[in-house]
């Protein structure tokens, strides 16, 4: 009891260190800001006397710890930002794992509202699944919402929660239900694996419009502090083999803000890569990139982004845009634009907190906005029939039944069986049958590089690169700063016309 107690006074004097500190370095020192400190005290001292008094008072013994996570937990929900959260024991001990790269889950990057309503209840989204894993074999995708973890609604839990169900043992099972696009509702069930998460593969392509030509094939999977050194070494593997190079960010959750800058640095040689602004002058940082680190120049770049492109990943994309090395093909990213930064409270827990937005070279933040691709390409979405039909194939379990009955399936097998798959069910795209068929083959096997025959956005970057003019595509491109000011003009125009009818 004592021990939590220091704790507990060891936490409020961080918080009224933090307060003071703030206004210590704030611009102005007016009768207002005397009053913000006074009110602070003021109510950390109410939450000291109400901590005293429930301990004291309620009917039943309380557990200290269970008030202390309770207040730092609704503190922290208060401000409604998915990233701020208190990170309990298991929390901890997951961020840590996931910066070591090693923990037995099943690999989604997934977020949650904070607050959740009968009307918009806070399920979890994915973001993106990881590589190689059993969510990413089982072919869950981005934008899809977990309703429920072995039987349990996941707008009724916390984020916590929901990763304390989703990670743990090796070998055990997880049971999803899983929500795609507004109707369609399925069962997943995945086996807990050591998530291993590799940060670069990379590789050359044949363009299939251009047979004599090599192009370099980069696809980072998640930004770590060896990111930047196994992009080096897939460059190295490229040197003087290739004519242009395609970077690969699509699903790539984030990571290590340094670790994007450092992999940017290598294609940007002056100017900044990101800046990051903070509420706090003197917490602001400029990420300018260093001639020295660069190592490739003078070839054409595509860079690949999705909704699964985030954070990190967007700094990547947002920078080379800005300095117009690369031409953006794909979808719009997924828009997280803030700096998040962890505090241990202790040895086993913590909070992480945004901190700051972070704004690419043109001075543009993208929280909730995304990315704007150069050149959209969007994979057919599924009908009212379509999700219908992908409702019973996954309900049917036609695909798994038949992989494992047919083991060695080759690619002429594959396309046999979509083909017949496409006869029951009419309107779902062939192409679809064969990649589900494929992943499922390919279940317990490395996946492959790339797959050209459903990778329809791959196959835009490849034949920009083999039939267009790249040099006057990148430079009629417009900066993240200005494609806003040219959206925020048009809709300008748009409501002056609607006032003049």
């Amino acid at each position: 009891m004592a021990r939590l107690l220091r704790k507990i006074n060891s936490c409020l004097a961080f918080f009224m260190l933090s307060v003071f500190a703030s206004q210590c370095f704030a611009e102005s020192s007016s009768a207002s800001s005397t009053n913000t400190v006074k009110e602070s005290r003021q109510y950390i001292e109410m939450m000291y006397g109400i901590f005293d008094y429930v301990q004291k008072n309620y009917i039943d013994e309380v557990d200290p710890g269970v008030l202390y996570r309770g207040a730092l937990k609704g503190m922290l929900e208060s401000l409604n930002d998915p990233y701020t959260l208190y990170l309990d024991t298991s929390t901890m001990r997951s961020l840590s794992d996931t910066t070591e790269g090693k923990f037995g889950g099943v690999g989604l990057y997934i977020s949650k509202m904070a607050e959740s309503t009968p009307d918009k209840p806070a399920y979890v989204e994915v973001a993106s699944p990881i590589e190689d894993t059993p969510g990413f074999r089982a072919g869950i995708q981005a934008g899809d919402v977990i309703i429920s973890v072995n039987g349990t609604d996941t707008s009724e839990i916390t984020m916590e929660e929901v990763l304390g169900m989703l990670r743990g043992k090796v070998g055990e099972e997880v049971n999803l239900v899983i929500r795609r696009g507004k109707n369609m509702e399925f069962p997943v069930t995945l086996v807990r694996d050591f998530i291993e998460v590799p940060t670069v593969k990379y590789g050359m392509i044949t363009p299939p419009a251009n047979k004599n030509a090599k192009y370099g094939y980069i696809r980072i999977i998640d930004f770590t502090p060896n990111t930047a050194e196994r992009v080096q070494d897939a460059l190295n593997s490229f040197e003087k083999k290739i004519s242009a190079l395609i970077i690969d960010l699509r699903n790539n959750g984030g990571g290590l803000i340094t670790s994007a800058v450092d992999v940017a640095d290598k294609f940007i040689d002056n100017g900044s890569i990101v800046t990051t602004k903070s509420r706090i002058a003197y917490e602001n940082s400029v990420f300018p990139a260093s001639p020295r680190k660069t190592t490739f120049r003078g070839m054409p770049i595509i860079v690949l982004i999705n909704r699964g492109t985030a954070s990190a990943s967007e700094i990547v994309s947002g920078a080379l845009k800005d300095n117009h090395l690369a031409y953006l093909v794909g979808q719009r990213s997924y828009g997280k634009g803030s700096v998040q930064n962890v505090v241990p409270l202790s040895a086993t827990d913590g909070i992480k907190m945004t901190i700051a937005r972070y704004y690419t070279p043109s001075d543009m933040n993208i929280d909730k906005i995304g990315i704007p691709p150069d050149r959209e390409v969007l994979y057919p979405e599924l009908g009212e029939e379509g999700e219908k039909e992908y409702g019973e194939l996954i309900k049917n379990d036609d695909v798994s039944k038949y992989v494992e009955s047919h083991p060695d399936m080759t690619e002429a097998d594959i396309s046999a069986f979509a083909q017949t798959l496409n006869k029951k069910y009419t309107h779902i795209d062939e192409r679809m049958f064969r990649k589900l068929i494929r992943n499922q083959v390919n279940r317990t096997k490395p996946t492959p590089l790339y797959d050209l025959d459903y990778d329809i956005q791959l196959n835009a970057a490849l034949d920009i690169l083999a039939k267009e003019d790249f040099a006057t595509l990148v430079k009629n491109t417009k900066t993240l700063k200005e494609l806003q000011e040219a959206a925020e003009l048009q809709k300008s125009a748009e409501e002056k016309h609607s006032a003049k009818n």
